[in-house]
């Protein structure tokens, strides 16, 4: 039978190996490997001596506890004046620990025969039977260890609320049985996000980073995008519809007299647009008796959140018009803010701040949308992992969409409806 190896690279080794201050480590026990149980934990570590425990996290946390002492199945606490909780982080390419000492050395670590490691009653490792999880208590045994672990649990929760949005998304059916999938119209200026944001959730979907649409200013195409369930997977609910981007000049990029053609349903996909002669009925393509499930359910406002606050005069109005076009119509709208990381140096490193951000309420006021109707967004660019904060982000804005157009379906009650919520 081959050696368990450890999930450590050997920078996170040697950075662990320099905190312990020890040349070699030998690894008792894996949970993926030997269950996550407790019994499984306690036959492999009691009475092994000093013992270092090291958790792992999908949002790439790596975390856990010291203690000189063996464990052992009796229920009792181990004093240890040499215990001490630690994290390791990674940044450009150099792995930093960071260690909480124990304040109180006779309640440093507790020990019982069905309990994971538990260091002070306070940071407590959960074995689950399948699974590990972390909880902590309301106490100061581990002294500057609260904002820490605030923020690992945070993460442990965005990891859980990423996989429920995936899964409303996945079992979302439009309302009617017309209507397979919903579509949604980005409209914005050059440069906003829409396209981005289409392969930032195909991204997410795909589960690494990809870039299927045309990103930038020479597209000058409507095009389809559907979304599947991985590589292989079944199409989800949901098409996105990307137009070329609003420009400031006239007779440049899109022209608002083709929205109401767009939302109709009467351009197909790939339609090149000539921002000189708007399509008409006689024009190739152009569909003339189009379905329910042909037109757009949801409208979508894409804008720079850096450039909300600058936007030029004619841009503002444009947007302004198409909006006011758009409630003629009765369609749903939503404003995107994309590149959110960029607003404040607080949110490159957290963006659960950006719900705070008067910028939200900047685009509220200017555009008249209720901050209900505001979704924040970081699309992927310049990354190549895909990262659970940023994924929070994107699902929820798409969650928000596939509600609002649902909700746009309920006017339509000439068809026996379908009983599914999101």
């Amino acid at each position: 039978m081959s050696a368990v190896k450890t999930r450590l690279t050997k920078d996170e080794e040697k950075e662990l190996k320099h905190l312990l201050r020890c040349s070699h480590l030998t690894l008792l026990y894996k949970g993926s490997v030997h269950g996550f149980t407790t019994g499984e934990f306690h036959a492999k570590c009691d009475n092994q001596g000093p013992t270092v425990t090291v958790v792992y996290n999908e949002s790439g946390f790596i975390f856990g506890g010291f203690t000189s002492q063996s464990y052992v199945s009796i229920q009792k606490y181990l004093s240890d004046e040499e215990a001490f909780l630690f994290r390791l982080t990674e940044k450009e390419g150099v792995i930093n620990s960071k260690i909480f000492v124990c304040q109180i050395a006779a309640n440093a670590v507790y020990v019982c025969s069905n309990s994971g490691p538990n260091f002070g009653n306070y940071f407590l490792i959960t074995l689950n039977g399948n699974s590990v999880s972390v909880a902590m208590n309301d106490n100061k045994n581990y002294i500057g260890l609260r904002y820490h672990l605030c923020l690992i649990l945070m993460y442990f929760y965005f990891h859980r609320e990423r996989k429920k949005i995936m899964d409303e998304v996945r079992s979302y059916e439009p309302y009617l049985n017309s209507v397979s999938q919903i579509r949604i119209l980005f409209v914005g200026p050059v440069g906003a996000g829409k396209s981005s944001f289409f392969n930032s959730v195909n991204s997410v979907f795909r589960g690494y980073v990809t870039n299927q649409a045309i990103t930038g200013s020479d597209d000058t195409s409507y095009r389809l995008y559907p979304v599947k369930d991985g590589r292989d997977g079944k199409a989800l609910p949901v098409i996105f519809c990307d137009t070329m981007g609003l420009e400031e000049k006239l007779g440049c990029g899109l022209e608002i007299n083709e929205i109401t053609n767009i939302i109709k349903g009467h351009i197909p996909d790939r339609y090149q647009f000539n921002p000189a002669v708007s399509i008409c009925q006689d024009s190739p393509g152009y569909i003339k008796n189009p379905a329910l499930k042909d037109q757009i359910h949801c409208v979508v406002f894409v804008v720079d959140g850096c450039k909300i606050e600058i936007l030029s005069d004619t841009l503002e109005q444009k947007l302004k018009l198409v909006r006011k076009k758009v409630n003629q119509l009765g369609v749903p709208q939503l404003i995107c803010l994309t590149k959110v990381d960029e607003l404040c140096p607080l949110l490159e490193d957290n963006l659960a701040y950006v719900y705070r951000s008067k910028t939200m309420r900047v685009a509220s006021a200017k555009f008249g949308i209720p901050l209900s109707q505001i979704v924040p967004v970081k699309n992927y660019c310049s990354e190549l992992e895909l990262t659970c904060n940023i994924d929070i982000l994107i699902l929820s804005a798409l969650r928000q969409m596939i509600r609002l157009a649902d909700s746009y379906l309920d006017n339509f009650t000439y068809e026996e409806p379908k009983k599914t919520t999101l």
